[in-house]
């Protein structure tokens, strides 16, 4: 979902038939009565017409809505662009100036839009070479959230019972002790690429055999994880629902192979220099913005089936950043 190229992208995006060239067409006003909480006070975006955006996953449409309702209770006229297939639509529009903010995540513009290939380890030294880099694009990067939405090992835990792993770093000694026991279900994406398994298995010295690696769609893995023994071992996002849901065990990546993907406000920093205070209402929110947080909210859209819309005024009205009428 964050790591299409740009060409494979722009061909999905003209076939779906709802932008030109990468570039927005349409939206739909954001008609919520709400008004300041902690969020907005004096309304200080009155006057301002601003178009919020977002990806089409269940965690950006819900961090999109929630910009898009913080603006809307300071008194802005807010333009909904959410669920813009792929990444690079979306970082298009804020580049363009077609939309004026969005989350998006440090890892993705490092990697797919700055072209880098090795991942900064340090969350905070990673935000700062982003933002630093992304001036010149005319995108200006807030402060980042801890929420961070990068690739794990998730293990359930009636097998974890029986094996204890905890880091990556277990699973790579269960692999030489027992290999046999190891069993690693991925996407066909994540099964060839260097920040994917053949990397990590590199980074921990985990020797899985060919046979033990079986490839499927993202979906399915949390079930087969989850339900089945035909996988020990699967690749999930640390921010999905699905963990909690489906009583899991992520590993923690204790050698910090995968990049770090966290969350973070991006303005088209023209927008920023006419409405400084855009800085000052989102930052009380990505503070509060955590990956635990972000699985909860993620569970209520992917699993109890609601509208990402309402999980996000919800969450923003129980944070105390907003008021409904």
């Amino acid at each position: 979902m964050k790591r299409w190229t740009a060409s494979a992208v722009c061909l999905a995006v003209l076939a779906f038939g709802g932008l030109t060239g990468c570039g927005l067409k349409s939206g739909s006003p954001m008609a919520d009565e709400v008004s300041p909480g902690t969020a907005g006070r004096g309304r200080p975006l009155e006057g301002a017409s601003l178009t919020v955006t977002s990806k089409n996953f269940s965690e950006q449409l819900i961090l999109g809505q929630m910009i898009g309702l913080i603006f809307k209770a300071a008194g802005a006229e807010v333009l909904d662009r959410t669920n813009l297939p792929g990444s690079i639509s979306a970082r298009e529009a804020i580049v363009n100036g077609d939309a004026d903010a969005m989350y998006e995540y440090t890892g993705t513009a490092w990697i797919t839009y700055q072209g880098n290939q090795d991942p900064i380890p340090d969350p905070l030294e990673q935000w700062q070479a982003v933002r630093d880099a992304d001036l010149a694009d005319g995108v200006t990067w807030l402060p980042a959230s801890t929420l961070d939405n990068t690739y794990a090992l998730a293990i359930s835990k009636r097998h974890n019972a029986e094996y204890g792993l905890k880091t990556l770093s277990d699973a790579a000694e269960l692999a030489r002790r027992d290999p046999s026991a190891v069993t690693v279900c991925v996407e066909n994406e994540f099964a060839s690429r260097d920040d994917g398994l053949p990397g990590m298995q590199q980074a921990y010295g985990m020797g899985v055999p060919a046979a033990g690696i079986k490839k499927m769609d993202a979906g399915i893995i949390y079930t087969q994880v989850s339900q089945s023994d035909s996988c020990l071992l699967g690749e999930v996002f640390t921010t999905d629902g699905r963990i909690k849901a489906m009583d899991l065990d992520t590993l923690e990546d204790d050698r910090r192979f995968f990049p770090n993907y966290n969350a973070a406000p991006a303005i088209h920093t023209a927008t920023l220099e006419k409405w400084p205070v855009i800085a000052d209402l989102l930052n009380p929110v990505t503070a509060k913005l955590t990956t635990e947080t972000a699985r909860e909210l993620n569970a209520r859209v992917d699993v109890d089936g609601e509208d990402p819309h309402e999980v996000a005024k919800e969450w923003l009205v129980e944070e105390g950043f907003i008021k409904e009428g």
